[in-house]
């Protein structure tokens, strides 16, 4: 049991400080993201992983991965906030009107 609070912790703390810098430095993630519901959808996603590929991913890398999956995050709710009006100037411009 300890073992396996320990990996989660291995993957929490890395994650956790790689979405802190990104939505820090992003007010479009500040505005779109509470970090305290996606941080633990990625370590689950991550946990995919053992704890030794984990280990081996740069940070370079894995903060790259992070990223791509905020931005689908944070601008797949997007079209829910758009005005009827809205919706349809973006409906209009998808069909090439």
């Amino acid at each position: 049991m300890y073992e396996v609070s320990q990996k989660k912790d291995v993957f929490l703390v890395r994650i956790s400080r790689i979405v802190d810098f990104l939505i820090n430095n992003n007010s479009f993630y500040q505005e779109k993201l509470n970090k305290n519901e996606i941080v633990p959808d990625l370590v689950d996603l991550f946990k995919q992983f053992s704890l030794e590929e984990f280990a081996t991913i740069e940070d370079e890398d894995l903060t790259h991965r992070i990223d791509r999956i905020l931005v689908t995050h944070a601008v797949s709710g997007t079209l829910n906030d758009l005005t009827p009006e809205q919706m349809q100037m973006f409906d209009e411009a998808v069909e090439g009107r």
